[in-house]
């Protein structure tokens, strides 16, 4: 089975390594960050635990050898070989652009890189690539092992035999490519996040409770999830950062970042993996 390289260890980079790995791919996870590489293992092993209890009908997370086939390591280095790269770095233009340049030294022949991204241009990120028509955007969705659909971004080089094997991968994955144009958000980010950006101002204007907002998008709509709630899992700091990124390239004030999101990141209140956003999350959670 091929090798699969994952950038950024954090809450996607995470779901995507052990996605990969659940479907029988090797997968080498790396991030530059000590701190989250030395609880990356047993963080691995308590998400397995979870997605195969809230999904006991996908045979692949029976698998007990699914952590075993993920590597981790702190130096790019690793990646060397691997037959795709998937970079899961923060929502940050320059972080991203900075990890592309360094990427560039390490990816051989036959790599090809995939780029995580909410909002972040596709053809600017290729343009650091020493072979852009071998750079797509592949934006999974939160959880990742849970959602099937995979937007598949076709930057301005990307080529015809790329978007092929980007979607032959995920396909492998049990997602459902969907291939789209190169747009800042692209289709689902551009809506997404007007609609937690809205949601959040429904709250600072005291139009209603989060669990309400929510409880309207789950049981009126039929989402799975509502956007406040999204935003938690996704983490109030990406959203904000996304929505920057969304205002910068579009100069649109319909992008405008709700205050009280930023005021609830400069407080350190960011979603689930603060433990407090616009809901308040237990450990066992």
């Amino acid at each position: 089975m091929p090798t699969v390289g994952i950038v950024g260890a954090g809450v996607m980079g995470k779901d995507v390594a052990i996605t990969c790995a659940a479907y029988g791919y090797d997968v080498v996870l790396c991030d530059h960050d000590p701190g989250v590489l030395a609880s990356a293992a047993r963080d691995i092993r308590t998400l397995v635990r979870r997605y195969r209890l809230m999904a006991p009908d996908e045979p692949c997370w029976n698998d007990p050898g699914i952590p075993g086939r993920i590597r981790i390591g702190e130096d790019l280095a690793v990646l060397a070989g691997a037959d795709w790269i998937v970079e899961n770095v923060v929502e940050d233009v320059a972080v991203k652009e900075q990890v592309h340049r360094e990427l560039r030294e390490v990816g051989g022949a036959g790599s090809r890189i995939a780029v995580n991204t909410s909002c972040v241009s596709i053809t600017r990120i290729a343009a650091l690539a020493a072979r852009p028509e071998e750079v797509i955007g592949m934006h999974f969705m939160n959880p990742v092992p849970l959602i099937k659909c995979v937007e598949l971004v076709r930057g301005h080089h990307t080529s015809d035999e790329t978007t092929k094997q980007a979607e032959a991968f995920v396909s492998v994955l049990g997602k459902r490519p969907v291939v789209v144009r190169d747009m800042p958000g692209f289709v689902s980010n551009r809506l997404s996040h007007l609609f937690m950006n809205e949601a959040a101002f429904l709250v600072q204007e005291g139009v209603a409770e989060p669990e309400q907002i929510d409880a309207i998008f789950t049981l009126g709509y039929g989402h799975k999830m509502g956007p406040l709630a999204t935003a938690d899992l996704i983490g109030l700091n990406t959203v904000v950062d996304s929505l920057q990124v969304l205002y910068d390239d579009m100069q649109d004030p319909k992008f405008r970042c709700c205050p009280l999101l930023k005021r609830m990141v400069a407080a350190g209140l960011v979603g689930r993996k603060s433990g407090q956003g616009f809901y308040t999350y237990t450990a066992s959670r």
